[in-house]
């Protein structure tokens, strides 16, 4: 799903379908045409904010098609492979051209993203959400859309389903996904086996994946 949001900004590969359709191509003097800027992935820097394992292999992809990959998290990170690399937050923030969340919500992680966090991100640049919807100040994000300054992708939202009035819905430069990363067959599968194999480890017990309040 990150990389769905992420390709479906830098190809636009909905617009240009649409256009197709509606004639557009047909009507076109040159084999091809493009309504809007269209970029490479490849040379990008792509900010990871969380390295567990989803955040782990949203990095391999990054660096897979060719991207500058910087990550960050609670604690340093050592023996990354060398086309991934460890920073401070803030730096991520000022240096990627798209950043993905990928950390737990917590107290120190809420609204993670807001006014001062906002304003160290490159301009257009891209920020992805697929992690925690209150990571985010969807108030303060929205105002920044408003003007222009950049462009998100969420598939998750403070609360769920949103209110009419949540102000993403209605802001300027945003895709919005109803919390669908996680919904294919495949993943719903993964999620049913791990909580099997939980019970049964319990019953042998062997706990495993505890959590200790």
């Amino acid at each position: 799903m990150v990389f769905a949001h992420i390709l479906h900004h830098h190809q636009q590969v909905a617009l240009h379908d649409q256009a197709v359709k509606a004639g557009q191509w047909s009507r076109n003097r040159d084999f091809c045409f493009t309504l809007s800027p269209l970029t490479s992935l490849k040379g990008l820097t792509l900010g990871v904010v969380g390295y567990g394992d989803i955040g782990q292999q949203v990095a391999n992809l990054g660096a897979a098609f060719g991207m500058k990959v910087l990550v960050t998290s609670a604690k340093p990170k050592t023996g990354l492979p060398p086309s991934i690399q460890w920073c401070e937050r803030d730096i991520l923030l000022k240096q990627a051209d798209i950043i993905s969340l990928h950390c737990p919500l917590t107290a120190a992680t809420k609204y993670m993203i807001n006014n001062d966090s906002l304003g160290l991100l490159k301009p257009g640049g891209l920020l992805v959400n697929t992690a925690r919807g209150d990571l985010i100040n969807e108030a303060d994000l929205a105002q920044w859309l408003n003007q222009n300054n950049g462009f998100a992708a969420v598939d998750v939202l403070s609360t769920e389903p949103p209110s009419p009035d949540n102000p993403l819905l209605s802001a300027a430069n945003i895709t919005i996904t109803p919390h669908i990363a996680w919904a294919t067959l495949q993943a719903r599968q993964n999620l049913l086996n791990i909580a099997v194999d939980n019970i049964k480890q319990f019953l042998q017990g062997d706990v495993v994946n505890c959590v200790n309040g």
